[in-house]
Formats: C-alpha cells, structure tokens, sequence
C-alpha cells in the first residue's frame, strides 16, 4: 500500500503543440507546470503568458513563422491571448470550431500520456511530474505516433507541409 497525501490542490499542468514542417518530421514541444496556485484569484493552470512563452520557444526553436490552429480553451481566447497574439508578427491563428476536440491532434497526445500512466502510483507531485515529463519526451522521439496523431485528425496539412 502506498500513501499518498490527496489535501492539497496542487497539480501538474501541461500544454503542447506539434508542429509540422515541410520537409521535417513532426515535432512535439511541450511545458509542464506543477503547482502553480498560491492565491485565491490566480489561474490553476497556464496563464496566458504561459502560452506566449510556449509559442515564443517554438519560434525560437523552429527558426521560422508559426501558423497555429488551437481550440476554443478561455485562456486562448481571452482578450489578453489577443493581444499577446497580435504583438507577434511571426504569428498566425486559426480557431477549431467549438467542440471540435478529434481536429486537434494534441487531444490525442493527451490520451496516450493518460492511457501510459494508468494503474501507476505516484507518492507525490514531483514523482508524477518526472513521469509526465519523461513520457513526453518518449514521444518527442516518436515521428511515426506523431504522424498518427496528425493523420487521425482527418485535417489537410498539405499546403503546410509541401516544400515551396
């Protein structure tokens, strides 16, 4: 039997994107937060600011625009998101129809972690959180899952991933 202190509101918090380049296999970058609440009125999860990071790195580490096609999540749609958006010249975005979750392929990289870390016990946050990470980044390494996600999505990616 393993104890587990179940109190607390801490969690972990992920975001990701796949990107697809001509030429290129598919990449998966993500960031994981753990425990971020420390007041009453802040977020739990990622803030705004957060996903401006996450989109500033994949910038940096594409080397190139980014066009993104993301869900109807509050925090990417909030007027703050807008704004943070319209400051980045690199940047394009495209908005899922609502409840259109099988469009986005991280949906699906969502369910494998979950289904990879079923019947597993974590005695605490940072064991879950050095799992998570080391999943992830398992398949980072995978073109092939990650071609799969894309493909599941029935979208056509062609006019993106089509050398010019």
């Amino acid at each position: 039997m393993v104890t587990v202190t179940g109190g607390s509101n801490k969690r972990v918090s992920l975001a990701a994107l796949i990107a697809v380049r001509p030429g290129c296999r598919p990449r998966l970058i993500y960031r994981v937060h753990r425990g971020r609440r420390t007041g009453k009125d802040q977020r739990k999860g990622f803030t705004e600011a957060d996903y401006a990071g996450l989109l500033d790195a994949a910038h940096q580490q594409l080397g190139g625009p980014l066009v993104v096609v993301w869900d109807n999540l509050n925090t990417h749609v909030s007027a703050a998101m807008t704004e943070l958006v319209a400051a980045r010249d690199w940047l394009t975005v495209f908005r899922l129809p609502p409840y259109a979750h099988e469009l986005n392929p991280v949906e699906l990289v969502w369910s494998h972690l979950k289904r990879s870390l079923a019947n597993l016990a974590k005695r605490n946050l940072g064991q879950l959180t050095a799992l998570v990470k080391t999943r992830l980044k398992r398949m980072q390494y995978r073109s092939g899952l990650l071609d799969g996600f894309l493909a599941s999505t029935g979208l056509d990616l062609t006019p993106f991933c089509t050398p010019h």
